[in-house]
């Protein structure tokens, strides 16, 4: 199932008219998101980082000239997803602002996730803009600078963060403040809140960790305390000035689609919000991700290469390698996940349950919801 039809979803209301997520984009064919991980290099020591970051590139990241070809690839898609230059640190590629303006040629949208180092200064944040991209990240990961630092790993981070989410709400660029969910930031999320409301942001998007790369050393919060975050999540998007939203967390859109079908909401008025707009979205599948070196991967958190950008077809991966063709059809998960009434439109974090299972297509240990047919399914495989 490639998009999403929710008149199912919606207790009684069979009669009205078919809605489809994102028009009649299939994701099967066409990602929304391409994740381009420029560079290894970073300024930052993250104690969550998947990219286990360094302070020089590798010596085998994509040349300037195959990023001007990966870009090529992107384009080629029958609609240019959105791509985020991430990394690392993206600031770190001295070819950034060049192929910002070749995406942008290629009819690309670009959203750019700088480090908060000394380096992402005033002038650097207005050359972004200048430069035409479509929105910028941050991450906030503590309300103060002792919590913020401690996961991030270098003094003054805290700061400079702050510093640069205000210059680039003055310059008018769209910000997205990114959040790690674990046990040692769970505590801190109200307090976060209160920081990011007076930001002046487009986006909250709160990150259920997944422990892979430098993210072992963390701790995941409980299937509980992730379902309480989700029902807080949704209780704040019903006033927050700015979108509420999670990553690799998709069964949020469960607990959101429950409220909103508690709220008596119909499926046309569903159907306009922007929880809605992320039915149907998982790793692999509306999302893809090249690695510093061109590596292939249906996410930053799941590091499994289905080919090289340098070598293969970025789309033809996309489309019809094994792993993605998978990923394209939940009706192929295994365990709850692959049972559930719900897994069109969540489908479970594919990450998550590969670094706890090994399995890509396995169950997403962080929910705890049992699907209706979850114990029949269970008993007729006896």
């Amino acid at each position: 199932m490639s998009v999403v039809d929710i008149r199912a979803l919606v207790p009684g209301r069979s009669s009205r008219p078919n809605l489809h997520a994102h028009g009649a984009m299939d994701f099967a064919l066409n990602p929304m998101l391409v994740y381009w991980e420029m560079t290894q290099a970073c300024g930052l020591a993250c104690r969550h980082c998947r990219a286990e970051a360094m302070s020089a590139p590798h010596p085998n990241e994509l040349t300037a000239e195959e990023g001007s070809a990966l870009l090529q690839q992107i384009a080629s898609f029958d609609k240019p997803p959105h791509m985020v230059m991430t990394g690392g640190d993206p600031l770190r590629r001295v070819d950034l602002y060049d192929r910002i303006d070749e995406a942008r040629s290629l009819g690309i949208p670009v959203s750019v996730t700088p480090s908060a180092t000394a380096d992402l200064t005033a002038e650097v944040l207005a050359k972004l803009q200048d430069h035409g991209i479509d929105s910028l990240g941050l991450s906030l990961d503590g309300p103060t600078a002792e919590l913020h630092e401690d996961v991030r790993g270098v003094k003054g981070c805290f700061d400079w963060t702050i510093t640069a989410a205000k210059e680039a709400a003055r310059l008018g660029i769209p910000i997205q403040v990114n959040t790690l969910i674990s046990r040692e930031t769970v505590d801190g999320l109200p307090a976060i809140y209160e920081l990011v409301k007076d930001l002046k942001v487009m986006r909250w998007s709160l990150f259920f960790l997944i422990e892979t790369g430098r993210g072992k050393l963390l701790q995941p919060v409980s299937n509980e305390v992730a379902e309480q975050v989700m029902n807080w999540a949704y209780d704040l998007s019903q006033y927050s000035s700015f979108a509420v939203a999670t990553t690799e967390a998709p069964s949020y859109r469960r607990v959101a689609l429950d409220r909103m079908h508690e709220a008596g909401r119909t499926a046309a008025s569903i159907g306009e919000t922007p929880v809605y707009r992320g039915f149907g979205i998982r790793d692999g599948h509306g999302i893809v991700f090249i690695s510093n070196q061109g590596d292939i991967c249906p996410a930053g958190f799941l590091p499994l290469s289905v080919g090289n950008v340098r070598t293969e077809s970025l789309v033809q991966a996309y489309r019809e390698s094994t792993l993605f063709h998978a990923l394209h059809n939940p009706s192929q998960f295994r365990g709850k996940c692959g049972v559930c009434e719900y897994r069109a439109l969540c489908g479970g974090s594919r990450a998550r349950a590969f670094a706890a299972t090994g399995d890509p297509l396995g169950s997403d240990p962080l929910c705890s919801y049992e699907p209706k047919s979850f114990h029949q399914h269970a008993l007729k495989s006896l």
